[in-house]
């Protein structure tokens, strides 16, 4: 069993992180992956360094599971599969535990028994949870009202921004699922999109209107929220 070392400035060592900055390459990956702020792909980090592509994911795949790296696929909706995307991962303040349990289970029940598209999975089950904790709002909000009460309820630090036609966008500065996320990227990004569409639908919003970006701003994945009378304005 590994312990950890202390370091010359009394820091706590952890060996696998340790381990995972040993080659010059992984190191340098993390720090191109610092400075482009909103992510990298595989096919950038090889483009940028000369690495084959298995060699790039390799190396990527293993600062994330250091827990140097998180990945998710940034699909703005559209259908299909589109390639990881990875960023730094940074210390965030957690969900309240009784949800962070409930996410656990969640995703370990889907591992086991979904025998299809674990993602529709995943948002079908948010959706749920979504319309669940919308219940507990005051019904006389607006819509992204209380998208952001649920949102700031489960530790997501929301905040609303002006954006064009007719769109609100909504800035997720903290992930509290964080130590999920590398379970299974895939499946904790769709049930986070069914907590904003159930959210919506229970708020009598059309869910359809909503999209969730992973990274797709240097500090923050977004929520792209298109509802008919949205005015955009910031909170």
């Amino acid at each position: 069993m590994e312990t950890s070392r202390t370091g010359p400035v009394g820091e706590s060592i952890d060996p696998q992180r340790h381990r995972a900055l040993g080659t010059a390459s992984r190191a340098s990956i993390l720090e191109l992956v610092r400075a482009a702020g909103a992510g990298m792909t595989i096919a950038e980090v090889g483009e940028r360094t000369g690495l084959h592509l298995s060699t790039a994911r390799a190396h990527l795949e293993r600062l994330v599971d250091a827990g140097l790296l998180v990945k998710a696929r940034a699909s703005g909706g559209q259908p299909g599969r589109p390639a990881w995307r990875y960023r730094v991962a940074v210390a965030e303040a957690p969900a309240p535990a009784p949800y962070r349990a409930l996410v656990a289970a969640l995703l370990d029940h889907l591992a086991r028994r979904s025998h299809g598209d674990v993602r529709a999975e995943a948002t079908r089950a948010g959706h749920d949870w979504g319309r669940h904790l919308a219940a507990a709002v005051p019904p006389s909000q607006e819509p992204v009202d209380t998208l952001l009460d649920v949102l700031r309820g489960l530790g997501f630090s929301p905040r609303r921004h002006r954006a064009a036609g007719g769109t609100t966008e909504i800035h997720l500065h903290t992930c509290p699922f964080l130590e999920l996320v590398n379970r299974n990227p895939d499946a904790i990004c769709a049930l986070h999109v069914g907590v904003v569409r159930g959210t919506l639908e229970h708020a009598g919003a059309p869910p359809s209107g909503a999209v969730l970006e992973p990274f797709a701003a240097p500090d923050a994945c977004v929520v792209r929220v298109t509802l008919p009378d949205a005015t955009g304005e910031p909170a």
